[in-house]
């Protein structure tokens, strides 16, 4: 089962090619055990290829694949063509949001539990099946919970404080992966932190797979649109590396096996390869 600390990414997704591969080989140098990139369109799979070509030993996970933007058979082909590096390619699989999903084809977006579940069907039937061992779900609430528990390895929560770690054990039972995301800002001016920080979240606090999620948790709507220091401190650790090595192992003791963590700087395309240096000895 993964286990360690991953770097959740973007720029490795969506940066440049050859920046990315020299960011991955050094990642995993530093003990890095995952590399996970977001699909919002475009090829994903080749990313996937040029990471795994450019390490050796890190599993190379999608957080999240968007079902909505890709066939199962295509996906479940895509894994399969891997080869031998199969056993390091995570396919974590996510139903996206309506406001993305919408804006490029109205009315695509419905009934998200059931086409997750059908996703599921067509990777199990494709002619080269995408095994449940080698898949994770983006969930988040308690019936998505229950399918990563029945139908993949595990779940992949993303925007999540460690007090959903909880639960999402409670509800994945021991055995199965669980990989929570973990926005982070090596800081410890308040002010300076949190202006990142909240350029972060401005688009996730209107997404309402989020916020129905932090509801459960007792945040407000009024959390949400001020952003008040509150909501902004439980979802993005910030201070200096003992800092947010506690927030780390807040997910640990509340039952993550892995926890992949997203530095956030004030220029959001960049590898952030610095800030990892300071903080791989105190994660890994």
């Amino acid at each position: 089962m993964l286990g360690g600390t991953g770097v959740w990414s973007a720029p490795l997704r969506y940066g440049d090619a050859g920046a990315a591969a020299d960011a991955a080989a050094e990642l995993e140098a530093l003990g890095i055990t995952a590399l996970w990139i977001p699909d919002v369109g475009g090829d994903v799979f080749g990313r996937v290829r040029d990471l795994l070509a450019a390490t050796s030993q890190v599993v190379i996970a999608t957080g999240i694949l968007n079902l909505w933007m890709h066939d199962a058979a295509e996906t479940a082909a895509a894994h399969a063509d891997l080869g031998g590096d199969k056993d390091r390619f995570l396919v974590g699989i996510g139903v996206s949001h309506a406001a993305l999903i919408d804006s490029k084809g109205p009315g695509t977006y419905q009934k998200p539990l059931a086409a997750m579940k059908a996703y599921l069907d067509a990777l199990d039937r494709a002619e080269r099946p995408l095994a449940p061992a080698h898949r994770v779900l983006a969930a988040l609430g308690p019936q998505m919970l229950a399918l990563a528990r029945d139908r993949a390895a595990g779940a992949h929560p993303y925007l999540a404080p460690p007090e959903h770690t909880a639960i999402a054990r409670e509800a994945l039972g021991a055995d199965r992966l669980l990989a929570p995301e973990q926005a982070v800002v090596l800081e410890t001016d308040p002010d300076r932190a949190r202006t990142i920080a909240r350029a972060y979240l401005s688009t996730y606090m209107a997404l309402p797979n989020y916020t129905n999620n932090l509801r459960r948790l007792g945040y407000t709507d009024n959390d949400f649109r001020q952003q008040t220091d509150r909501v902004v401190d439980a979802i993005v650790a910030w201070g200096d590396e003992p800092t947010i090595a506690k927030r780390v192992q807040a997910h640990r003791d509340a039952g993550a096996d892995h926890v992949c963590v997203q530095v956030l700087t004030d220029a959001p395309g960049d590898f952030a390869l610095e800030p990892w240096r300071r903080l791989a000895p105190a994660l890994t």
